[in-house]
């Protein structure tokens, strides 16, 4: 990711992840602070959200996308003309992490970006909840071997879900701007820090 800051009237942010992850929950919560139990299969959705900073309008494009791999050229053309990534697996899952690992190989190649702007988001992590992935094998592999951003959230709970927007703005260099807007924008902040385990080196997957 280069380190030059430029300044952006628009930005797109891509959701991607495997099918019942809770894409379109993340988005729904942090856009309408609601949430929906039921899984709805997304095909492809566009929100926009406009921000006025400082005088000027920052509009915010949140690309929400299909877990089926029936879409391969829509999903290549979301990852070619968005500006940051959500890798979205749920931690109850353990093979919606393999399609975490296979995502971030095509966005790699996509982009031609040895480190493109990409926070990747553990959901479903709510107390007491079951697990199939670790948080510390998933922040060794994301952050110490991708050099990309992990944070673990909860849709259903609203734990963490305005820090994975903060997170993907500030990937796309429109930290300082927009985040006021932000804060505006919702009443209740995260108080806590984030879910974040750790840092502890363990044997990171490989894509097979």
């Amino acid at each position: 990711m280069s380190l030059a800051v430029k300044e952006k009237s628009q930005v797109r942010l891509v959701f991607l992840g495997a099918a019942g992850v809770g894409k379109t929950a993340l988005i729904r919560r942090f856009l309408q602070d609601t949430f929906e139990p039921k899984h709805r299969r997304t095909v492809e959705e566009m929100h926009t959200k406009e921000f006025e900073v400082s005088g000027a309008t920052i509009k915010v494009e949140i690309l929400d996308t299909s877990g089926s791999y029936s879409f391969p050229a829509m999903r290549k053309l979301s990852i070619q003309n968005s500006d940051a990534f959500a890798l979205i697996y749920a931690v109850d899952d353990a093979e919606s992490f393999e399609c975490v690992k296979t995502l971030h190989e095509e966005i790699l190649e996509l982009k031609e970006d040895k480190f493109p702007p990409i926070v990747v988001v553990g959901n479903k992590a709510e107390a007491g909840g079951l697990r199939q992935v670790l948080p510390e094998d998933a922040l060794s592999l994301v952050e110490l071997d991708w050099n990309s951003r992990f944070l673990e959230a909860s849709a259903k709970e609203n734990e963490n879900v305005v820090e994975v927007f903060r997170e993907l703005l500030h990937q796309a260099n429109l930290p300082s701007r927009l985040s006021p807007a932000l804060r505006r924008r919702r009443e209740t902040f995260p108080k806590e820090p984030p879910l974040r385990p750790p840092m502890n080196k363990a044997n990171s997957c490989t894509v097979c």
